[in-house]
């Protein structure tokens, strides 16, 4: 046995080996293939250095650069019945559920909050397609309802962050009833004459874009999002033609008058507290803090 070798060595080589890096540190940009440091790609919310290409944000990220501080009063949300058609696929959909909620630390697709965006006050809501491709479902078609209904009480804007892959297959039929049911509480939006922002962001499909996703009174798309209710692919399949480049991408709508702006993630703030303030008929956009009361006239 050679005491040197089997045991000196291998005792050093621990003491002073480099430590393994985290696999977590780096993510690749899936459009330019650049290695984005993880803090970087957070600081810029999710928008590669690079290329400028905008990745998936959860509604908890976005909230957090969205409202002024990153701070925001969550809104509850009534919670449906867990599993109503007792559907089953390869896994049952508690169990689905269970996984999503596991993944996400989130109860659902959706997320309300109000808080202030520039000293405008609003009511956010925002859909998570990393929640099960962002489905719509009856928690969806809930939160929804209550973001309305919150807005209306307080009598203030709604602003919504859609994602989604369409229904959730998963609740059938009662799933396609949260179409009707989020046409009718947006309307309840227009009866109280308060503004409603859409931002359709990567990807926003399916039933979604059927009914909420483009009731806005004013329609954002965040660059290159693919925005339509079947996708390219199934339209190519079914006319068997090539479709246009870009064809069902944000610019390609925009410039075909389905949106009314393609705003980058950075700017959102200021473009979304711009317009609100003048259909609300408030004064300019209040950069940074508020300018210090004048002092007080002394007492006669």
């Amino acid at each position: 046995m050679n005491w040197i070798t089997n045991y000196v060595r291998p005792t050093i080589n621990s003491l002073f080996s480099r430590r393994e890096m985290p696999e977590n540190l780096w993510e690749k940009c899936p459009e330019c293939g650049t290695m984005l440091f993880h803090r970087e790609l957070a600081d810029n919310q999710r928008v590669c250095t690079s290329c400028g290409h905008h990745m998936g944000i959860t509604p908890r990220e976005r909230f957090q650069s969205f409202f002024d501080g990153g701070m925001y009063k969550e809104i509850a949300v009534p919670q449906p019945l867990a599993d109503p058609l007792h559907f089953r696929d390869q896994k049952k959909y508690p169990d689905r559920m269970k996984a999503a909620q596991k993944q996400t630390g989130e109860k659902d697709a959706m997320l309300i909050g109000e808080g202030e965006v520039l000293r405008t006050r609003l009511v956010a809501i925002a859909q998570d397609f990393s929640f099960m491709g962002g489905s719509m479902g009856m928690y969806v078609g809930n939160a929804i309802i209550a973001a309305c209904e919150h807005a209306v009480a307080r009598k203030l804007p709604l602003v919504l962050f859609s994602a989604a892959g369409g229904a959730r297959m998963q609740e059938g039929i009662l799933s396609l009833m949260q179409m009707p049911r989020t046409t009718v509480a947006v309307d309840m939006l227009r009866e109280a004459g308060l503004p409603y922002i859409v931002v359709l962001t990567h990807p926003t499909t399916g039933g979604v874009t059927a009914s909420y996703a483009m009731l806005g009174d004013v329609q954002i798309a965040e660059p290159n999002a693919l925005i339509c209710f079947a996708g390219p692919r199934v339209i190519e399949q079914t006319i068997r033609e090539k479709l246009p480049e870009g064809f069902q991408r944000a610019e390609y709508l925009l410039e075909h008058g389905m949106l009314d702006r393609v705003t980058p993630r950075k700017d959102l703030r200021v473009e979304i507290a711009t317009i609100l303030r003048m259909l609300t008929g408030q004064g300019a956009v209040v950069h940074g803090e508020l300018p210090a009361p004048p002092p007080a006239e002394p007492a006669p």
